[in-house]
C-alpha cells in the first residue's frame, strides 16, 4: 500500500459478520515488527461512509499526524497506520463531510428511488433484495392505506434480520420501529424529522405524512442496523485481528481511533481482544472522536437500571494507556439522529431532557456514570492530564464547530489540535 504522508499505511476489509473480506491483514501482521515500528494507528471509519470516503478520511487525519510527529522530530517510520474498511453505507442526499470543508451537510433533494437503491450494497442478501424493491414500490405508490404502511414496516424487519444480532445491546433503539404500530411509528418519525430532508413535507397532514415518516424510519433504521454491525466487526474481526498482530509483533504498542460508528468498532475490539492480549493490554490508547454510541457503554451500573451495566463494562481496563472521547453540543448526528429512534418509540413520563441524557452518545457529552477527567480540547503543543485506563472528555465545542443540517459538526474532525491530543495520549510525543 502507498503511504500516507511518509506513514507506512495498510488496510483491512470486514464483512458484515465481521469475517475478513480483504486487505492486507496478511501483511499487517508481518511487516511493522520486520520493518521495527514501534506503534501503530488503527483508525476504524463510522456510518455514512463509503470505501472512497473512508480513505479520505484516512489519508486527512493521517496527514495532520504525519505533519505533527515531523515538526516534533519523530521518525516516521517506527510509526504505521492501518485503515479498517467495513460494510456501512451513505446515504446520497448527505455530504459525509470528509471534503474540503470537513463538515456533513444535506446535498439536495434525492429521489425516494436514489434512497432505497443507495440500501442495496448494504444488505445484499436475496430475501433483503426483495424486501428494498417493496419498500421502493412502496414509497413510489404511497397508497393511503393502512395495510401499506404495515407492509413497510414488516419490510424493514426483513432488511433487520440481514446482520448478527448487536453485541451489549445497550439501548435497542431499532425495536420500537419495528415492534410499535406502524402508523404511531411513523407518525412519530415524521414529526422528528429534520426539515431540510423532508422540505416541510413532515408537517403535512394525512398519509403525505405518514409516508414522509416510513422513509424516515427507513432511514433511522439502517442508522441502528450499521450500529450493530459496528459492533460486530469490532468484537468478532478487528479484535482476533490484533490479537494476531500482537502475537507477531509483542513490544508493538497499538493505537485505537474511530469516528462516529467507528468509535464503536474500535471500542468493542476491546472485547474480542484474545486473553494473551488481554494479559499484555498491547492497546496503548483509545480515541472516541464524536463516537456515536451510548455514553453509558463503559458504565458498572446503568443509572436508570442499577440492575444492568453497559454493553462494556470494565473494557477500560483492557487499554494500557488513557481514553480519550471528544463531544460538542454542534454534533447534531450524536446529539439529535442518534437517540431519535430510541426518543420516537419511548414517548413515556419523563421529561425531553431526562430522555436525551438515557439515549445519549458519548459524542454528545462524553462518557458518563464513569471516573472520569474533563479539559477543553487544546493548542497544539499542550500538556493533558492522563492516566491509564481512565477516561478524559474532551470538550472540543471551540474546535469542531463546523457543519449545517442534518448531521452538523459530526465529521469535522480534521484538525491539528484533535490530531495533537491522540498523539499525546499515545505518549507518541511530548509538550
Amino acid at each position: 500500500m502507498p503511504k500516507i504522508a511518509g506513514l507506512e499505511h495498510w488496510e483491512v476489509r470486514f464483512d458484515a459478520a465481521g469475517k475478513l473480506a480483504g486487505g492486507d491483514s496478511e501483511a499487517v501482521i508481518a511487516e511493522p515488527a520486520a520493518a521495527g515500528m514501534t506503534d501503530l494507528l488503527v483508525f476504524s471509519h463510522g456510518w455514512n461512509n463509503d470505501t472512497d470516503v473512508a480513505r479520505g478520511l484516512y489519508e486527512r487525519f493521517f496527514t495532520l499526524v504525519a505533519e505533527i510527529l515531523d515538526d516534533r522530530g519523530v521518525d516516521l517510520e517506527k510509526v504505521g497506520t492501518l485503515g479498517v474498511l467495513w460494510p456501512s453505507m451513505r446515504w446520497p442526499d448527505e455530504d459525509p463531510g470528509t471534503g474540503r470543508g470537513g463538515a456533513a451537510s444535506a446535498v439536495g433533494q434525492v429521489s425516494d428511488a436514489e434512497l432505497v437503491d443507495a440500501l442495496r450494497d448494504t444488505f445484499p442478501g436475496a430475501a433483503q433484495r426483495k424486501a428494498l424493491d417493496e419498500l421502493a414500490r412502496l414509497l413510489k405508490e404511497r397508497p393511503e392505506d393502512p395495510k401499506a404502511l404495515a407492509a413497510f414496516q414488516a419490510h424493514m424487519r426483513t432488511l433487520a434480520e440481514a446482520d448478527p444480532p448487536s453485541p451489549g445491546g445497550e439501548d435497542d433503539g431499532e425495536n420500537a420501529l419495528l415492534d410499535d404500530d406502524a402508523e404511531a411509528v411513523f407518525d412519530r418519525m415524521a414529526a422528528a424529522a429534520p426539515t431540510p430532508r423532508s422540505g416541510g413535507a413532515a408537517g403535512f397532514g394525512g398519509f403525505t405524512r405518514l409516508w414522509n415518516g416510513a422513509k424516515e424510519a427507513l432511514r433511522q433504521l439502517t442508522y441502528w442496523q450499521m450500529k450493530a454491525r459496528a459492533g460486530v466487526v469490532g468484537q468478532t474481526g478487528l479484535g482476533p485481528l490484533l490479537g494476531r498482530l500482537h502475537e507477531a509483533a509483542p513490544d508493538l504498542r497499538i493505537h485505537l481511533l474511530g469516528h462516529s460508528f467507528g468509535g464503536r468498532v474500535v471500542a468493542f475490539c476491546l472485547a474480542g481482544l484474545p486473553d494473551s492480549a488481554v494479559r499484555d493490554t498491547p492497546i496503548a490508547s483509545l480515541s472516541l472522536i464524536q463516537a456515536a454510541f451510548s455514553h453509558f457503554s463503559f458504565a458498572d451500573e446503568l443509572p436508570h437500571d442499577r440492575k444492568r451495566s453497559g454493553a462494556l463494562a470494565g473494557m477500560q481496563q483492557r487499554v494500557g494507556g488513557p481514553i480519550l472521547v471528544t463531544h460538542t453540543l454542534r454534533d447534531s448526528a450524536v446529539g439529535t439522529a442518534y437517540p431519535m429512534a430510541s426518543l420516537a418509540g419511548r414517548q413515556d413520563a419523563a421529561g425531553a431532557d431526562d430522555l436525551l441524557y438515557r439515549w445519549g452518545a458519548l459524542g454528545h457529552d462524553g462518557a458518563q456514570a464513569v471516573p472520569a477527567d474533563a479539559a477543553p480540547l487544546r493548542a497544539v503543543g499542550s500538556a493533558y492530564a492522563l492516566g491509564p485506563g481512565r477516561f478524559l472528555n474532551l470538550d472540543a465545542n471551540k474546535i469542531i464547530a463546523n457543519g449545517g443540517p442534518p448531521a452538523g459538526a459530526h465529521s469535522d474532525i480534521f484538525h491539528p489540535e484533535l490530531a495533537w491530543a491522540v498523539l499525546i495520549a499515545g505518549g507518541l510525543v511530548q509538550p
